[in-house]
């Protein structure tokens, strides 16, 4: 990764989308000096088996959890937009809310989900693959072009963003040695308590994926990413 990436801007569906797909690499970008703001479109509000559980109260656990895995990480801010979970469309207000953070921020790098269904059906959720469809036409044009969402400006000036990576798992274009940084990893997915009825078996799937991704590059450790460079 080139000097001149110094914000990075994670957009991602649910509370723990970011640790899973990227929490290593957010880690060592922050430990090279990289600014890394969260973007969360839901509250992760649906996500319990508890039959007591009410979506509001799992909201603001979820958010919580998320904040402190981002501390853990060094992440420099979290926002939240408020979308209900499991239920994310890819809408104008979506699209203006998701490019107002691009502008408002101004990453050089945005890290997002996957857009595509892949052998992965856990990362492939729907809300995925929709938050990632849209971070990427923020991206472009939607950010970049000053009559795109005219009521944003003049508070939210356009932005280019340089890049985007893309959570992948099937013949990435860029795999991340973040060996150094699995503990790390490890420690902010644990944040997620709520989601985890056995994190002993989630900690050894995610160390035995993240090993699988960094064999083939003689990596103890890795995430893998889809790499887009944007023209201008």
């Amino acid at each position: 990764m080139t000097d001149e990436i110094e914000r990075v801007m994670v957009v991602t569906a649910h509370p723990d989308d970011s640790e899973f797909g990227a929490g290593g690499t957010v880690a060592k970008m922050v430990k090279e000096g990289r600014e890394v703001t969260y973007v969360i479109v839901t509250s992760g509000n649906k996500g319990s088996s508890d039959r007591s559980m009410t979506p509001e109260r799992l909201a603001r656990i979820r958010e919580e959890e998320q904040r402190n895995a981002a501390r853990t990480l060094g992440v420099a801010r979290v926002e939240f937009l408020g979308y209900p979970d499991c239920e994310v469309e890819d809408t104008r207000d979506l699209r203006r809310d998701v490019t107002r953070q691009i502008r408002r921020w101004r990453p050089d790098l945005v890290i997002a989900q996957n857009p595509n269904r892949t052998y992965n059906l856990g990362a492939s959720h729907r809300d995925h693959r929709t938050a990632a469809g849209v971070a990427l036409d923020c991206v472009y044009p939607l950010a970049r072009d000053h009559m795109a969402f005219p009521e944003l400006m003049p508070e939210f000036e356009p932005h280019r963003v340089r890049e985007v990576y893309l959570m992948q798992w099937e013949s990435p274009h860029v795999v991340v040695d973040i060996a150094d940084f699995m503990d790390l990893k490890i420690k902010a997915l644990a944040c997620h308590a709520s989601q985890f009825a056995d994190f002993a078996a989630v900690e050894k799937r995610v160390r035995e994926r993240s090993a699988a991704l960094g064999k083939t590059k003689g990596h103890a450790y890795a995430e893998a990413f889809d790499r887009i460079v944007i023209g201008r």
